[in-house]
């Protein structure tokens, strides 16, 4: 498992190297968009060998077309036809499925970015992670849900894990992995979402429409609403745990409204090192993608001058139960994080089909792991049969406020 950049000698790597042979699980969202754009201005360095997409069968023939891709893989069997009949005439191979999924992260790229959304994602990063594959991962699930079970396949069979996210991404940058009893702290930045400064009793009537404009970043639905009640950051707690040789006291969270600084590490000596960049999903996927060595990126460069001033404001744990929710999970372990990962799932896409308020999805969140034990979970099978009951508790909860 390589976790220390300064581990890699650099002086015998060549500009002009063969092409990285690439494999983009969930390519259609912004993730995968983001990261084809930065691979289409650098045709030569990279082959692409299999993009996969849930429901987007337009999208992903168009991209499979573009890149030459060897393989397209739409996870939704029903949609098998037309994929084939979009990519008829090409020699890209076209499958569906989630065995099919599988079949993509197991061809030989040397980097996967994971970027499916939601517990969906684990079995095929998993697969990548076991053939030792470098992984760009931004399917936060992956660690949220099988964190352990993750970092054991990873360390047994020497993947790199590179973080995604652009926190963690930050935080990988900066933290001295030779060195990590010299940190004090990990402080994840937030931007808040769109209601970090919202009166309480104006939450109840937020709509999905509301949830889903984030100020800073342009994400996906489910991740945009997450942002807005910060169970995202919650859940990047628990991600930085398993990505950082840290203790769980030592992971922190601050609002700052203006995405400029993405996190920071303090150190022993009072020094405090952080990243700073404009918020643009395509600098944290450049790091990972030209791994080890950096490469150019469109995104707008930092004028500081430009934005005069930063903020910073500590979270409001009345606002945002998540944040009380996700440090609780993370101090239990074993299946909760797993519970609390599902139930928010569920209760989020119930949330923007309208079937329940803002404020419940915590609520759903809470109960539901109220009315599930704990336990150890010893493989992807227990994690899977978690999720599944997290799952049907969460929408007997929801049924019973609907009706």
């Amino acid at each position: 498992m390589n976790f220390s950049p300064s581990e890699i000698d650099r002086t015998n790597l060549s500009v002009d190297r063969k092409p990285k042979n690439v494999t983009i699980l969930g390519s259609t969202g912004s993730i995968g968009c983001n990261t084809l754009d930065l691979i289409s201005r650098n045709p030569d360095q990279y082959n692409v060998m299999a993009l996969t997409a849930n429901q987007n069968v337009d999208l992903l023939a168009e991209q499979a077309m573009k890149f030459n891709a060897d393989m397209a893989v739409i996870a939704d069997e029903m949609l098998l036809a037309d994929l084939k009949s979009a990519l008829s005439g090409t020699n890209v191979v076209v499958a569906a499925g989630k065995e099919a999924l599988n079949e993509a992260a197991d061809m030989p790229a040397e980097w996967v970015m994971s970027s499916i959304v939601g517990a969906a994602g684990l079995r095929p990063t998993l697969t990548a992670v076991r053939r030792g594959a470098t992984v760009a991962l931004a399917n936060k699930e992956c660690l949220v849900c099988a964190g352990e079970f993750m970092m054991d396949q990873v360390k047994t069979s020497g993947a790199t894990i590179l973080p995604v996210d652009s926190e963690h991404n930050a935080v990988y940058q900066i933290f001295d992995f030779e060195h990590p009893e010299t940190i004090e702290k990990i402080t994840l930045t937030a931007s808040g979402g769109p209601f970090w400064n919202t009166d309480i009793s104006q939450m109840a009537a937020i709509t999905p429409q509301q949830a889903i404009k984030h100020p800073n970043w342009a994400m996906g639905a489910k991740i945009s609403v997450d942002s807005a009640t910060m169970m995202n950051k919650g859940l990047e707690i628990i991600e930085a745990y398993y990505l950082f040789p840290v203790r769980k006291d030592q992971l922190d969270i601050v609002i700052h409204p203006e995405s400029i600084i993405h996190s920071m590490v303090s150190y022993m000596d009072g020094s405090v090192l952080a990243q700073l960049g404009t918020p643009d999903m395509r600098t944290p996927i450049s790091y990972t993608l030209g791994w080890p060595n950096r490469m150019n990126s469109p995104s707008k460069k930092l004028d500081l001058t430009e934005i005069g001033s930063l903020h910073f404001i500590k979270p409001d744990i009345e606002r945002f139960p998540a944040l009380n929710l996700t440090r609780e999970v993370l101090q239990c372990g074993g299946s909760a994080p797993t519970i609390l990962n599902a139930s928010n799932e569920v209760a989020v896409y119930a949330f923007l089909e309208g079937k329940i308020k803002f404020l419940d999805i915590a609520k759903i969140v809470e109960e539901t792991l109220n009315a599930i034990d704990f336990y150890d979970m010893k493989s992807l099978s227990d994690v899977h049969e978690v999720d599944e009951n997290a799952r049907r508790v969460s929408n007997e909860l929801i049924t019973g406020i609907t009706e």
